[in-house]
C-alpha cells in the first residue's frame, strides 16, 4: 500500500494548505470546509494531512485515544496507564454510514455469545483527539448532521438505547470537502467550520504541468518522490510542533482585539464565533511564522478563511465571499 501523497508536495492551493496547518497548530480553532470543483487536491490534502500530523500519546487499548487513564471511559475496562505514541488519528465518515456506526452500538457478538451488554465504539471514538473527515459533505444526511452539531456543541458523544447508557469524549478537528453544485451545507453546519477555503483548478499552465509532473512521479517512481518529499515533511512537521510550544506565550495586544471586533461589525457576521475564530486563527499563523505577537498582519492574513462562510448575502453584490471579505479588510484594516 503506497503512503499518501506528501502534504509538501502539493501544488499551489495555498489557502487549504493554510487552513489545515492552523488546525494542527491549534484544534480549537474549528476545522476546514474546503469547496471546490472536482480534482482540485482535497481529499489529496486531507490524507497528506494525517502523514504529517505529529503523532500522540494515549493510553494503550484505549478506544478513545485517551492521554491518560483518568479519561479512559469505564466502559473500555482499562486498567493499565501505559501509554503509546500513535499517529494522529484522520478518520473517514462515509456519506451512507449508519448511525451506528457512526456513534457505536451494542456488541452483537458479545450479546449473543457471552449475553453481556457491551460497547462497540463508533468512528467519533475513533477520531477522538483526531480529525474526521466527511467528502462531499453537502450530501451528508440530516439526522447524521444533527448528530455532529450535538457532538461538536458538547464535545461529548453519548448513547442511550438498547439498554446502554454510554458516553466519552468526543473531540475532533472536522473536515469536511465537497463541491459546491451539488447543493449547498446547511447553516448551522457551516457555522461549525472554523475555517472556509475555497479551491479551484490552477489557471497556470507552468503551475498545471508541474502537478501532472509530481503526480506521476508519485504514481511510477513511488520511493524516490516520497524520500524527495520526505525532508520537506519532516520541517514542516516540526514547525508545527513549535508553534504549539509558541502559541501559549504569544502576546496579544490590546488593539489586536478590537481590529478584529471592528472587522466583524465591518462585515456583519452573526454571533461572536466568527471574532473568536478570527482569533485563534491569527494567533495560530504568528505562532506558525514564528512572531512573538499578534499584529494587524497576521488578522489580515487569515481574516478570509475565517469569515469568508460568515457573511450574510447581499443580493446586490455579484463579488464573491472573499473578493467582499478581502475589499472590508482592506477597508477596515487598511492595504
Amino acid at each position: 500500500m503506497k503512503q499518501p501523497f506528501p502534504f509538501s508536495a502539493i501544488v499551489g492551493q495555498d489557502d487549504m494548505k493554510r487552513a489545515m496547518i492552523l488546525t494542527a497548530i491549534d484544534p480549537t480553532i474549528g476545522g476546514v470546509l474546503v469547496f471546490g470543483d472536482r480534482g482540485t487536491g482535497k481529499s489529496t490534502a486531507v490524507r497528506a494531512l494525517a502523514a504529517l500530523l505529529p503523532p500522540i500519546h494515549a493510553v494503550e487499548g484505549c478506544p478513545v485515544n485517551a492521554e491518560r487513564l483518568a479519561d479512559c471511559p469505564d466502559w473500555a475496562g482499562i486498567t493499565s496507564d501505559k501509554t503509546q505514541e500513535i499517529p494522529t488519528p484522520v478518520v473517514d465518515l462515509p456519506l451512507g454510514a449508519s448511525e451506528d456506526r457512526v456513534t457505536g452500538a451494542l456488541d452483537i457478538e458479545k450479546a449473543l455469545t457471552n449475553g453481556e451488554k457491551a460497547f462497540q465504539p463508533g468512528l467519533l471514538a475513533k477520531a477522538n483527539r483526531g480529525y474526521l473527515y466527511i467528502d462531499e459533505v453537502n450530501l451528508l444526511e440530516d439526522h447524521i448532521v444533527d448528530l455532529l452539531l450535538d457532538v461538536a456543541q458538547s464535545g461529548q458523544n453519548v448513547v442511550e438505547r438498547e439498554g446502554l447508557s454510554i458516553r466519552h469524549p468526543a473531540r475532533f478537528v472536522l473536515v469536511g470537502s465537497g463541491n459546491p453544485e451539488e447543493g449547498e451545507l446547511r447553516p448551522q453546519l457551516l457555522d461549525r467550520f472554523g475555517l472556509s477555503v475555497d479551491v479551484a483548478s490552477p489557471t497556470d499552465i507552468d503551475q498545471r504541468i508541474e502537478v501532472i509532473k509530481r503526480r506521476d512521479a508519485y504514481e511510477n517512481d513511488h520511493t524516490a518522490f516520497m524520500v524527495r518529499w520526505q525532508a520537506e515533511d519532516g520541517m514542516l512537521r516540526d514547525q508545527i510542533t513549535a508553534a504549539r510550544v509558541a502559541l501559549k506565550e504569544l502576546k496579544t495586544p490590546e488593539q489586536s482585539l478590537r481590529d478584529v471586533a471592528e472587522l466583524c461589525i465591518a462585515l456583519g457576521s452573526d454571533g461572536l464565533r466568527g471574532e473568536l475564530t478570527l482569533l485563534k486563527a491569527a494567533r495560530a499563523y504568528a505562532a506558525f511564522r514564528d512572531d512573538t505577537a499578534l499584529t494587524r498582519g497576521h488578522i489580515r492574513d487569515v481574516a478570509p478563511l475565517a469569515l469568508r462562510h460568515r457573511m450574510r448575502r447581499d443580493p446586490l453584490d455579484d463579488a464573491g465571499s472573499g473578493t467582499r471579505v478581502a475589499r472590508i479588510v482592506e477597508e477596515t484594516l487598511g492595504a
